[in-house]
């Protein structure tokens, strides 16, 4: 089993909130050290702990961009990219450090290349007048493989998206 796939052990405990089970995203920013981000997402809650970290929180089925940066005196020792599908009580998850539960990962990169490739590939979307977390999740998950093999991916369409928003109003 890779670190992609869903286990069916992992169920997401029920964090209920106005009965609705959410995903929570701990966020820290320490200038130069230590910057865990949002790039994209709707929060259904914000908790602001100190002026450093605070908590994102996420309904099921959104999707968000969660970057992981971390350095030391010696330069990058961190640099990830996460594009996660909050999941339903008692849905199977994959879990990621700074989310509890956990998610569906649609996309995973590691090193400051890729992240940025995919930094690019959100503002292509974005230029286009769409909100990435309204974007296919089948277009991150090419975007990853894509770029897990080295290959050059394709450019999300605004006819992809369009096929995409009929797709779901019909889906069960």
């Amino acid at each position: 089993m890779s670190d992609n796939t869903l286990s069916p052990r992992h169920a997401a405990p029920p964090p209920i909130r106005a009965g609705v089970a959410l995903t929570h995203v701990e966020l820290t920013w320490i200038e130069k050290k230590i910057e865990r981000w949002l790039r994209f997402g709707r929060r259904a809650e914000e908790k602001i702990l100190d002026r450093r970290r605070s908590i994102s929180s996420f309904k099921p089925g959104s999707i968000f961009a969660f970057v992981r940066w971390a350095s030391n005196d010696f330069g990058t020792i961190v640099s990830r990219m996460d594009i996660v599908r909050a999941v339903e009580a008692g849905a199977p998850y994959q879990t990621l450090p700074f989310v509890q539960p956990g998610g569906e990962i649609l996309l995973r990169v590691d090193g400051w290349p890729k992240v940025e490739r995919v930094l690019q590939a959100i503002d292509a979307i974005e230029a286009q007048g769409i909100d990435p977390s309204d974007a296919a999740p089948e277009h991150w998950r090419h975007l990853h493989n894509r770029l897990a093999v080295g290959d050059e991916p394709h450019a999300y369409t605004r006819e992809q998206h369009a096929a995409w928003l009929k797709r779901r109003r019909v889906a069960p």
